[in-house]
Parts: C-alpha cells; structure tokens; sequence
C-alpha cells in the first residue's frame, strides 16, 4: 500500500525533488528493486486475452515472463539490478493484511457477480483486484533469477527497508519500487516506473529524498533526524497520511495532515492541540511503535551483502521456461545470449564516476569540467 497520497503532496510541493527520466539515463547504476512490488505488476500486466499467462496445466506464468524480458530490457540498457524479497511481515502489519483479505473478498463476490451477468469489463476489473503474490511465485522467481545469474537477497521484514539501507550504505544508487514508504525507510533515492515504464509509455521518476525534505521544509534546526538520514517530522507527516503499520485520524486528508505537520511538528503536539470531536483518533493508537519501525527496520546489514552478476545457465533457462511453461525456445536462447553480451562485452562507464563537481566550484571551473567531458567523449572499459 506503501504511503496515501505521499506522491500527489510531493508533486505539489516538493516538484523540485522529482526528475523525470528514462531507462537508458540509469546507465552503469545497480539497482536494489522492490521484488514484490515487481511481481505483482506483472502477474496484473502480463496478459493475454485478458487473463493471465498460464503453462499446459494452468498454472500462472505471467510472473516468469514479465521478470525474464524485463530484466534482460534492464541489462540491455546496462542497469546491473538486484531483486530484494520480502521476508516476515513486521507484527503491526497484520491489520493491514487483513483489511487487504477483506477486500479480496468483496472482489472475489463482485467477480462472482460480474461473470453471472456476463460483464466483461468488470469480470477484467475484479480479477485484477484478486491478484495477490505468494510463495510458489516467489519461488519460481529466484530460481529464475539463479538460472539469468541475477543476485537477490531475501530481506529479514520489509523489502523495501533492505533496499534503503543498501542505498545508505552506497552497495546501489537506489530503490526501485512503486511503494513510496520507501521514501519513509529513508532511500536516498527512489525510482518509480523503472520496470514497466517504457511498456505503458511513462516516464521514470526518480524521487530524491534531501530534496523532497526541502521542499516539505521539514530539516529546519528543530527537526530530529535519525541516524542522519531521516526527519521525524517526515515520519509523523507519513503516518498521519496511512501506513500499514497503523490507522490514522479520520477527517484528516494529506493536505490538512501537512498543515498540521508544519505547524505542530509532530503527532505528539497535534495530538495536544487538535478538536478531537471533530477529528477521530484511533483507540490505543501506536503510532510511536510505527514510528519506530521506520527508524530501526530488521535488515541484513548491508556489509555482509555481497552482489555478483554470473553468467546465464542457457540450457537450464530452457529447461525451466519450455515445455511445460511453454516459452518460446528460441527467444528464451536469444534472451541468454544477450545476458551473455552484456555481462562479458564491453561496458561503458559513467562518466560521473570520473568526474565530482565539489559544491565550491565556480561556474568557469563547472564549463571547463563540462568541456573536458565532452572533449572525451565516451569511455569504453572492457569488463
């Protein structure tokens, strides 16, 4: 579900911190990809006739083909990405579990209905609503990823704080997700769109989380800030617009919350100054628990985590997407073979690697860098 209305209010006030982009712009980056998030969009995306992708016994494949083409479009455009899973839920999330099987069960009886009149559209409508990830698809997934010679990593908790602290500690350039808690983990940077934008057309958004501070005007003096990187008042500003973690106040929508947040500085003192006839606050609210599961998740420290990209397994690809699963021999080849290439052939290097632009330099020292950039032009390096 990530974080309600997070996106819209940045956008608003923050659009500073938001850059539009393509794929090709991240270049020689490795990025930390939220799996789950990516899987869920395929096994909705990935269709034909409107129903999901299914091998000669009916089970769902569409999960296998989206994360197969996907990640050879990523290497292709010389993205090195590392897929990270979802291990337990944290405790408190188990409401939010429950609110979303509820939902699948009033779309499961919308569907029911829908087929019963014959409507097509909302029969689309309710089976899509019914999507849900689980373990056979995660499993068929890494082995997958194995055979493409991928690395993943399997969070502890939430995936989306392993790839944060990955971000932090400098292991990647950011997070790959469509869930924008990732931003409340405290992702330096958070990529939007990365694994479907050039099939519907859309484009990148890379979210910088300083900037997005910024514009919020949430880092003045009287801010905490956790471990240097993340602003309580940004935490409570996310809580108050839903999480998973918690329900928040009704009657307060992301623009009053962002007020309140400004003016009050945190949930602690709104609590101390706002009608609480008017606005309901839920009972035994543990939004100090919520807030702490944002500032310390359970990851994997980062310094254990070693990332390697290794050659495809063309025969064992074959083996796993043919037949059965029936992909196409052929494609499935020619997709290993363009692993191969990209992991063995020459690779160019970002030239921001080369070159650091110090905040001191002057505007003739930036025209000079900028002519000796162009001056060589670009650099090839053999892997």
């Amino acid at each position: 579900m990530g974080i309600h209305g997070l996106s819209k209010l940045i956008a608003d006030e923050s659009p500073s911190a938001i850059k539009q982009s393509d794929m090709k712009s991240y270049f020689g980056r490795k990025i930390a990809i939220d799996a789950s998030m990516s899987l869920y969009q395929f096994l909705i995306a990935v269709r034909s006739e409107g129903h999901q992708l299914t091998s000669v016994d009916g089970e769902t494949t569409s999960h296998l083909m989206g994360t197969f083409y996907r990640t050879i479009r990523l290497i292709e455009n010389g993205i090195k990405p590392v897929y990270v899973f979802d291990g337990k839920p944290p405790e408190m999330k188990s409401g939010e579990l429950e609110k979303r099987a509820e939902r699948r069960e009033e779309a499961q009886k919308n569907l029911t209905q829908a087929e019963e009149t014959g409507n097509l559209v909302e029969v689309d409508k309710f089976s899509r609503r019914l999507v849900k990830v689980n373990k056979k698809h995660v499993d068929e997934c890494k082995e997958l990823l194995n055979l493409m010679g991928i690395p993943f990593i399997e969070a502890p908790c939430e995936a989306e704080a392993q790839c944060a602290a990955m971000v932090k500690a400098g292991i990647v350039y950011g997070t790959a997700t469509e869930d924008m808690d990732s931003l409340t983990f405290g992702s330096p940077v958070v990529i939007r769109h990365l694994t479907f934008s050039e099939t519907r057309r859309i484009p990148v958004q890379e979210y910088n989380f300083n900037k997005v501070l910024n514009g919020l005007e949430l880092t003045q003096d009287e801010v905490i800030v956790f471990k240097n990187i993340i602003g309580k008042c940004f935490i409570d500003l996310c809580i108050l617009l839903g999480c998973d973690y918690c329900d928040s106040i009704k009657g307060i929508g992301p623009k009053r919350a962002f007020e309140l947040i400004k003016q009050y500085r945190s949930i602690t003192k709104i609590l101390e100054n706002i009608d609480t006839s008017k606005y309901t606050v839920p009972e035994n609210w543990l939004y100090e628990k919520a807030k702490q599961l944002f500032v310390e998740p359970e990851i994997q420290d980062p310094k254990t985590i070693e990332l390697k990209w290794c050659e495809p397994d063309e025969e064992g690809l074959v083996k796993f997407l043919c037949g059965d699963r029936q992909f196409n021999e052929e494609r499935v080849r020619s997709g290993s073979k363009k692993l191969s290439k990209a992991r063995t052939g020459t690779t160019q290097v970002r030239l921001d690697s080369f070159f650091k632009i110090l905040p001191s330099q002057t505007n003739n020292n930036k025209r000079k860098q900028k002519d000796i950039t162009n001056s060589i032009g670009t650099l090839i390096l053999v892997d």
